[in-house]
């Protein structure tokens, strides 16, 4: 059953002290991964290694921001340094400011997509002489159905995860021949701090539930589940897809 370990894996995970971030990176590491995690707030990332160690998880933590290119850089020596290298990616960062599209600053706008777009490729292209050393490489992207479909999550938000999409198609073709399988996972609502103001609006939650056959929020754990096994070597022929964690939702007609 090795093909559904991760044992002697070296990750990275970003924004990975709360919600699916950190359901990721304990998964990995329950799963014999030794895991870097990244956030912007260093009590949260100390936290979070202080409940891995009592676990025995192997994990080391930095606080920094991976939407500036000082961060990414920071973060990737720091892997380096602690884990001898990386085996895995998982891009999680991502943050949202819901908004009718024509009342977005300027600011907003780039604020959006350098934390969730131009993060996520960055650090892809810095991980990849990494990852190409690996006999194991593995990427996986945080998109969102928002990605595939008109939600009120701000259509910066949408444009983002569509276009994540396409990168996942884009870099799993052309990093074939180097061993790098990429991916990406597309959540529906799930109960995570990003999510709770909006999900606490019972009127608004009700009209999600009605949209979702499963009848209920996700969890964290519904998507570090399947973000785990796409790294595994029991994944291993997978590559360049957007798979949905939504509860039916995106199958859902009249």
């Amino acid at each position: 059953m090795q093909r559904f370990r991760l044992d002697n894996v070296r990750a990275i995970v970003t924004g990975a002290s709360k919600g699916i971030g950190l359901a990721v990176a304990n998964d990995l590491a329950d799963l014999g991964a030794t895991v870097t995690i990244v956030a912007r707030n260093d009590a949260d990332v100390q936290e979070a290694l202080q409940v891995g160690s009592k676990l025995s998880r192997q994990m080391f933590g930095v606080a920094g921001d991976v939407s500036t290119k000082a961060g990414r850089n920071a973060l990737i020596d720091f892997a380096v340094q602690s884990m001898g290298g990386i085996d895995v990616l998982v891009n999680n960062v991502g943050t949202n400011v819901r908004k009718k599209t024509i009342e977005y600053s300027d600011e907003e706008y780039e604020y959006l997509l350098d934390t969730n777009l131009r993060s996520t490729f960055e650090m892809c292209r810095l991980a990849y002489p990494l990852l190409k050393n690996s006999m194991c490489a593995s990427i996986v992207n945080l998109g969102s159905v928002a990605g595939q479909r008109a939600l009120p999550t701000g259509a910066p938000y949408a444009m983002t995860k569509a276009a994540m999409d396409q990168m996942t198609r884009s870099l799993a073709v052309e990093w074939a021949s180097d061993g790098i399988r990429v991916n990406c996972v597309a959540p529906w609502f799930i109960k995570t701090p990003l999510t709770e103001p909006i999900l606490g609006n019972e009127e608004f939650l009700d009209k999600v539930l009605s949209r979702t056959p499963m009848n209920r929020l996700g969890e964290p754990e519904d998507v570090s589940g399947l973000v785990s096994f796409l790294c595994m070597p029991a994944a291993g022929y997978i590559t360049g897809q957007t798979i949905a964690v939504d509860g039916g939702f995106l199958s859902l007609g009249l």
